[in-house]
C-alpha cells in the first residue's frame, strides 16, 4: 500500500492522504475580498487529488496584507465570499479547506509581483501604507521602514489574529494555519535578524518567541477543538545569526503545548541576498525531518516537491508525515491523480472525469509532474 495514499489525523480532522495544496497568493483580490479566480482556483484544487487545500496568506487586518491585491478576513463582506466559496466548492467535492491566516509585517504595502519595474514601497497615495515590525528595519533599500510595534499594537495584531479565526470558523473552514515564516511579522519576532527589541519581546530565544506563542494562545482558545490547528515556522533563515533547525524545534514545541495539531516547515525570505546553497528537489525536507524527532504533532514539508515516488519514499522514510504543494500542483493540477496511477493507488478522481481514466493513461506515459 502506498504510504502516500494512506490516511492521516491532523487532530480531529483526518486526510484521505497526505497530499495537501499549500497556500499560494493569487494578488486578485479587490479590497481584500475573494474573486471569481478565487472560485476557479480553489475549485480546481479541490478536485486535484489533494485531501486539503489551504487559502492563500489572508491578512488579519487591513495592513496585514503583502499587497492591496491579497486577500483579507477582518470584515463580513470577506466572511461571506469565503463561506460561499466553501459551500459552492462543497457541492462537488468532499475536500476540507483551509486558510492561512497571517500578517505581512514590514514585507506589507509592497506592489503585485506581476507589476514590473515598479519600486518596493507602494506609497499611502497609491493605497499603500505604513506597516508595521518588531523593530524600525526595512527589508531592503527603498522599502517601507516599517514602525516598531507598542504595547498596544502587540494587543491590537493579536485581537486581529482572533477575530479573523472566528470569521473563519463561520465560514466553513475545517483547519487554521497562522503563517509564522517567510519573513512575514511572527517570523520577523522569532528572528533575531529582524528582532531588534530590549523588551521582553526581544533579545533571547524565549523572548523572541513569546509574541509569536502569545498569538498561537489567543487563537487557539477561540478556534474550535473540534477543527485543525497548526502554523507554517521556518526551519532555517540560511544565514548567520538567524533562524536554526534548533530553534525551529522549540518554537515547534511551545506550539504543540498549547496544543496544535501540525507545523509546516519552510524556510528562508526574512532578509534579502541569502543565497540558499544546493537548490534542489526536497531541499526543505530536512528542516521537516529534524522538528519532526523532537515533537509529537504531524509535521508537513513543503518546497521542490515534484514526483510521486520523491513523496512517497519521504513519507515512507518517515521524514515527514504530509506534503504540501504549490508551484508543483499549478503546473499540473491533477498531480494528485497522476500519482495515484503512478504509485498503483486508486485514483482520487471526480466522478465527473472517471471516464478519462483507461484512455489517458492505459498504455501511455504518467504525466512528467507524477513522475
Amino acid at each position: 500500500m502506498s504510504h502516500l495514499f494512506s490516511p492521516i489525523a491532523l487532530g480531529p480532522l483526518t486526510l484521505k492522504n497526505r497530499i495537501t495544496v499549500a497556500p499560494m497568493c493569487q494578488y486578485s483580490a479587490i479590497e481584500g475580498t475573494p474573486q471569481p479566480w478565487h472560485w476557479q482556483h480553489l475549485g480546481s484544487m479541490a478536485i486535484s487529488g489533494a485531501s486539503l487545500v489551504v487559502v492563500e496568506a489572508t491578512g488579519v487586518e487591513p495592513d496585514g496584507r503583502i499587497t492591496t491585491a491579497c486577500t483579507g478576513l477582518w470584515n463580513d463582506e470577506q466572511e461571506a465570499a469565503f463561506a460561499r466559496i466553501i459551500a459552492d466548492t462543497r457541492s462537488f467535492s468532499d475536500t476540507p479547506f483551509g486558510i492561512q491566516l497571517a500578517h505581512a509585517g514590514r514585507k506589507a504595502s509592497t506592489p503585485t509581483p506581476w507589476a514590473v519595474g515598479a519600486p518596493p514601497k507602494v506609497e499611502i497615495a497609491d493605497g499603500g501604507w505604513e506597516p508595521v515590525a518588531p523593530s524600525a528595519i526595512p527589508f531592503a533599500e527603498g522599502w517601507w521602514t516599517p514602525v516598531a510595534l507598542d504595547e498596544a499594537g502587540l494587543e491590537r495584531v493579536k485581537a486581529a489574529f482572533v477575530q479573523a479565526a472566528q470569521r473563519a470558523d463561520r465560514a466553513g473552514f475545517d483547519l487554521v494555519e497562522l503563517h509564522g515564516a517567510h519573513g512575514y511579522l511572527l517570523h520577523e519576532f522569532a528572528s533575531a535578524l529582524t528582532n531588534h527589541r530590549t523588551d521582553r519581546y526581544g533579545g533571547s530565544l524565549e523572548n523572541r518567541l513569546r509574541f509569536p506563542l502569545e498569538v498561537a494562545e489567543a487563537v487557539r482558545a477561540v478556534w474550535p477543538k473540534s477543527k485543525a490547528l497548526g502554523a507554517r515556522i521556518t526551519g532555517s533563515d540560511w544565514t548567520p545569526g538567524g533562524v536554526t533547525p534548533q530553534e525551529a524545534t522549540a518554537f515547534a514545541q511551545g506550539l504543540e503545548a498549547l496544543g496544535y495539531d501540525f507545523v509546516d516547515v519552510s524556510s528562508g525570505a526574512a532578509v534579502p541576498g541569502v543565497k540558499i546553497p544546493g537548490r534542489e528537489p526536497g531541499y526543505q525536507v530536512p528542516f521537516a525531518a529534524e522538528v519532526k524527532k523532537h515533537v509529537g504533532l504531524k509535521v508537513s514539508t513543503v518546497g521542490m516537491i515534484v514526483t510521486a515516488q520523491q513523496a512517497e519514499a519521504l513519507i515512507a522514510d518517515g521524514q515527514a508525515d504530509f506534503i504540501a504543494l504549490a508551484r508543483t500542483v499549478l503546473d499540473d493540477p491533477r498531480w494528485g491523480i497522476h500519482a495515484a496511477v503512478a504509485l498503483g493507488a486508486e485514483p482520487p478522481t471526480a466522478k465527473q472525469y472517471a471516464r478519462a481514466l483507461p484512455d489517458l493513461w492505459a498504455g501511455y506515459p504518467i504525466a512528467h509532474s507524477a513522475g
